[in-house]
């Protein structure tokens, strides 16, 4: 089964793969998108391209657990995509997602231009591989 993994960002937004054997993440893409439903709808065309069978989106939560205005965007987002692509989204913890990408960045040396166009299809790879460990 092809799992996609979505890190929603404001103005960027990272996408993620696994493989069909659900045991690697990798990262697909970086969509820059402000408007919801567009990057909805670009979303919707990437699960269709990948035949993605389930969306794990990152679900944003305050350090002691509690849930803040970014995860209840969140969830309306999943609702939106769970409506335009008819495939099951699941929400996945993603603190540190965005400060773990970076440490890995900094480890491959990856800076500039080229880190603020990766950092976030890294999260989002976190998240991905986060969920398929859980599974195990």
């Amino acid at each position: 089964m092809m799992i996609m993994a979505i890190d929603l960002g404001k103005a960027r937004t990272g996408v993620a793969i696994s493989d069909k054997t659900m045991f690697l993440a990798s990262p697909l893409c970086v969509i820059e998108e402000w408007n919801r439903d567009k990057l909805a709808e670009k979303i919707a065309q990437l699960v269709r391209h990948e035949k993605a069978e389930l969306i794990v989106l990152g679900l944003p939560r305050n350090m002691d657990g509690s849930e803040g205005e970014s995860a209840s965007g969140a969830r309306e987002f999943a609702d939106k995509l769970a409506q335009i692509t008819d495939v099951p989204v699941k929400m996945h913890d993603e603190r540190c997602t965005t400060m773990i990408a970076h440490r890995y960045l900094n480890d491959t040396n990856v800076r500039g231009k080229k880190r603020k166009k990766t950092v976030d299809a890294v999260a989002a790879t976190v998240i991905l591989q986060s969920y398929l460990d859980s599974l195990k």
